[in-house]
C-alpha cells in the first residue's frame, strides 16, 4: 500500500527542488573526532543513509571553539572540519539528497572544560542557566557565564560569517542559523536571560538585534535563498523565557522577512516536549513571512498530513524517528512499522545506534 499525501510531493525551496516535504531535523549526536571536532567517516554514512528526506539539516555545529557547549560536537570553523563535512555533502548529493548545516553558538550553555584555557562561557548577561551539559562523558551542571563586552559582539557576527563561507566551500546547499532552544541568539532575544542596558538590551528591537545582525551577515555570504533560521518562541529549553514572546517574534520575523530568508524552521511548543506548553500564534508568524515555513515538534504521519493539507506549513521536520529509521520516508509512504530508537545511544559512541538501524529492505533480506 502506498499512501498519497502532500508529504510525498516535491517542493521548491529557493533554487533547489526537494524530492518531498520531509525535513530531517538537526539532531545532536556527539560523535565528532575529539580535539579537532571534525565529523568522522561514520557521519557520511549516517547522513547518506537518510538522504531520501527532502532536506537534511545537520546536527548543530559550532562556529567557534567559544561556541561549543557539549562534548564532541562538530565545528565548522577550521579547514579540517570543512574537509570532513565535504565527505558528508558529497555522500548526500551522490544519493540525490539536499543538505543544510546548522550554525551554532551555545552562549551560556557550556562548561569551562570546553572553553579555551578554561575560560567562562559567554552570554548576554552573567546569569547561570539551571541545566546540564554533556562533557567528559557525563552530564554536568553548566558553568557560570560572563557577559559579553559590547566590543566582542562584532567578532561573534564574524564567526557566523566565516562558518557560512566554510559551509559553502564544504558543499552544503545552504545554512540554518540556530536561533532556538536557549542558545546564544535566543539568550539575547529573550528578556529572561538578557538584562543588558546597552544597544543589545532592553527593548524588543535591541534584544532582537544580534539575531538579525547575524542573519544579515550570513545572507551576505550565502545569499537569501540559501539561508534559513530555526526559532523556538515559547520553549523553556535551557532555562529560557520571555515575558512577551508574541510581540518579540513578530518583530524578529518581520526583520527576517526583510532579509528574505528562504525558510523559518519553528519549534512549536516545548522542544521535544508538549506542543501546547504556552499559547502562541504560529499561523500569525507564517502569514508575516513570505518564505517557506517548516513546522517542528512531535509530528507523526497524521499530524503532518493534517497540517500540510490545511496549508499551515510547507515542510515538516521529523527528529527522533529519523534516528532509528534511515528510510523514514519509505516507511511512512508504505505504512510500515517504525524501528524504535534507543535513547542510550543518542549522545556519543560509535556505529551502534547511529548507522546500524536497519532499513525495510535490509530487515526483509535478513528474514
Amino acid at each position: 500500500m502506498s499512501r498519497s499525501t502532500k508529504l510525498f510531493e516535491p517542493y521548491k525551496l529557493g533554487p533547489i527542488t526537494l524530492a518531498n516535504r520531509f525535513v530531517m531535523a538537526p539532531l545532536t549526536r556527539n560523535r565528532a573526532v575529539p580535539g579537532t571536532f571534525v565529523p568522522g567517516a561514520l557521519a557520511a554514512d549516517y547522513y547518506g543513509q537518510r538522504a531520501s528526506a527532502g532536506l537534511l539539516i545537520t546536527e548543530a555545529s559550532q562556529v567557534s571553539q567559544q561556541g561549543q557547549g557539549y562534548q564532541d560536537t562538530p565545528g565548522i570553523y577550521s579547514r579540517e572540519q570543512a574537509a570532513g563535512w565535504r565527505k558528508v555533502t558529497d555522500r548526500v548529493h551522490e544519493r540525490g539528497g539536499k543538505i543544510f548545516i546548522q550554525l551554532w553558538h551555545v552562549g551560556r550553555i557550556s562548561h569551562v572544560d570546553l572553553q579555551a584555557n578554561g575560560a567562562a562561557p559567554v552570554a548576554p548577561s552573567a546569569i547561570r542557566a539551571k541545566g546540564k551539559t554533556f562533557v567528559n562523558g557525563t552530564f554536568a551542571d553548566v558553568s557560570e557565564p560572563r557577559a559579553l563586552e559590547l566590543s566582542e559582539i562584532p567578532g561573534i557576527i564574524d564567526d557566523f560569517k566565516r562558518a557560512t563561507k566554510n559551509a559553502l566551500e564544504a558543499g552544503f546547499d545552504g545554512v540554518e542559523i540556530h536561533g532556538a532552544n536557549g542558545y546564544l541568539l535566543e539568550q539575547f532575544a529573550k528578556d529572561g536571560t538578557n538584562k543588558r542596558t546597552d544597544a543589545y538590551g532592553g527593548s524588543i528591537e535591541n534584544r532582537a538585534r544580534l539575531m538579525l545582525e547575524v542573519s544579515k551577515a550570513v545572507v551576505a555570504e550565502a545569499g537569501t535563498e540559501r539561508t534559513g533560521i530555526r526559532l523556538s518562541p515559547v520553549t523553556p529549553a535551557n532555562d529560557i523565557s520571555d515575558s512577551n514572546p508574541q510581540a518579540l517574534y513578530e518583530h524578529i520575523v518581520d526583520g527576517l522577512g526583510e532579509l528574505k530568508l528562504v525558510y523559518l524552521h519553528v519549534v512549536e511548543g516545548a522542544t521535544g516536549g508538549p506542543r501546547d506548553i504556552a499559547p502562541f500564534d504560529y499561523a500569525g508568524l507564517r502569514k508575516r513571512f513570505a518564505g517557506a515555513y517548516i513546522a517542528n515538534n512531535g509530528y507523526d504521519f497524521d499530524l503532518a498530513t493534517k497540517v500540510l493539507d490545511s496549508n499551515a506549513a510547507d515542510l515538516i521536520a521529523f527528529g527522533k524517528p529519523f534516528i532509528s529509521n534511515p528510510d523514514l520516508v519509505e516507511r511512512l509512504k508504505t505504512g510500515a512499522t517504525l524501528n524504535d530508537w534507543d535513547k542510550t545511544t543518542f549522545y556519543g559512541g560509535s556505529a551502534k545506534g547511529y548507522t546500524d538501524y536497519p532499513t525495510l529492505e535490509a530487515a526483509e533480506a535478513a528474514e
